[in-house]
């Protein structure tokens, strides 16, 4: 549940202009990354879910970041636009969430429809992870769509392939990049997203609806192995190892 601002706060929140935001448009957003911002959360984890603040305060030594978030009304390709911002308290960690319009807020959190009848459940809730490990994919420090390796295109495509299957009616992609540490907090962010966006943009090549598809990269955050030393090593490369992958979350019908 997405934390929400008093009426009390809400008169004292301001929002940046909507066209000082480095965005040309909005970015679409699933729905369930806004709600998993609540209270507590570190700024790498706000950032996991929601990314990069849209607009130009800063990172690390502030205390609100403001999103433009787009997101679909359910008729065709018609859309809202909506400015999000996240407050942080002194040790970086979120303790309110505002919305400049609050009938944003519903497509976050649509309301509930009470005493409707009860029908049949005729499709089965698809919620999966898939993990690639980033060296099966790429080379090492690499990005690009040239740089995907010969067998991980295999597996992307048989993935694809699945996907579109009649049977399954998708709801949401979200591809996630992580990197291991080595190297400077910002280098890895950026090749975790550009990870990210080679694999989002060759998914949408094999077919998979582009409004679907988001991509994120969230750099050195949730290792899965921690290995001792400093010192740039082939045994400290291998031992990170596990760190580097990507992570594509599928939710739908099947």
């Amino acid at each position: 549940m997405t934390l929400s601002a008093t009426a009390a706060d809400t008169g004292e929140v301001k929002f940046p202009a909507l066209d000082s935001s480095y965005l040309t448009t909005g970015d679409f957003v699933g729905p369930d990354h806004v709600k998993r911002v609540t209270s507590g959360l570190s700024k790498d984890q706000v950032r996991l879910e929601l990314g990069n603040p849209h607009f130009s305060e800063g990172i690390f030594n502030v205390r609100e970041w403001d999103y433009v978030f787009n997101f679909y009304t359910g008729k065709g390709n018609e859309y809202v636009t909506c400015q999000f911002k996240v407050k942080f308290d002194s040790d970086n960690r979120a303790t309110s969430t505002h919305w400049k319009n609050p009938e944003c807020e519903r497509y976050v959190s649509p309301p509930q429809i009470k005493d409707a009848p009860m029908t049949p459940a005729v499709e089965k809730a698809l919620k999966r992870r898939v993990a690639f490990g980033a060296d099966g994919l790429f080379a090492f420090g690499k990005s690009d769509l040239g740089d995907l390796d010969p067998a991980g295109r295999s597996k992307l495509d048989e993935m694809a392939n699945h996907l579109q299957q009649d049977a399954v009616k998708l709801s949401s992609v979200v591809v996630t990049g992580y990197t291991d540490r080595i190297g400077s907090e910002q280098a890895n962010l950026a090749l975790s997203q550009a990870r990210a966006d080679t694999i989002r943009d060759y998914l949408i090549q094999k077919g998979l609806d582009a409004h679907l598809v988001q991509a994120y990269g969230a750099g050195e955050a949730k290792p899965v192995v921690q290995c001792p030393g400093q010192k740039l090593t082939p045994q400290l490369v291998r031992c990170l190892q596990p760190n580097r992958r990507m992570e594509i979350e599928i939710t739908g019908e099947q």
